[in-house]
Parts: C-alpha cells; structure tokens; sequence
C-alpha cells in the first residue's frame, strides 16, 4: 500500500494548533487536556491516523511537581517532513491560521 501524503486539518482546530507548533520544528511537550474534553495525546494520535503525519514520540522519565514519579513525552516532526509541509502548501496553512486568529 502506498504512503499517504500528510494532509492539513483545519487550522483553527486543536489539530492545528499541535501541527502548527510540531512545523515550527520546536518540541510539542504535554500539556493539560484541552478544553476538558481531548488530551495532546489524542490529537497527536489523529493527525497521525486520520492526517497521515509521522510523528515522533519519544517518552523519558521524569517527577512532576508534587515529587511523583511520572513520563514526560515529547512529540516531534522529522526535519525533511517539515521542509516539504512548508513547500507544498505549509507556509500558506500557516499564513491562513494567522490571519484566521487577527
């Protein structure tokens, strides 16, 4: 079965928002659930199942503020993914979430 191009979600999504932060090329670290309802997780799940991003995880140990023993994860894009989002239509998804947001 052949590769599936990486598709764009809407850009004013929660989806979006993960992309746009993992095509900045910085780390997307965990964060709190958003909205209440949907965890980092669970987007970073979609954009790969239902997107088709190849995104990377990579999880370490690490203590959370109250001294427990915990996991923190860190979600990451290939460079090479990145340089190609941005050439075939990447900079103009990102241009149409900042004048989505003004």
């Amino acid at each position: 079965m052949p590769k599936k191009s990486p598709l764009f979600p809407g850009p004013m999504t929660a989806r979006g928002a993960v992309l746009a932060v993992l095509l900045s090329n910085e780390d997307q670290t965990g964060a709190e659930p958003m909205r209440g309802r949907i965890t980092l997780a669970a987007i970073v799940r979609a954009l790969k199942r239902k997107y088709h991003w190849p995104i990377e995880t990579s999880s370490f140990p690490s203590n959370a503020a109250d001294g427990r023993a915990t996991w923190a994860t860190v979600y990451s894009l290939p460079p090479e993914v990145i340089a190609n989002a941005l050439a075939n239509g990447g900079r103009d998804w990102l241009a149409s979430r900042r004048n989505s947001a003004s």
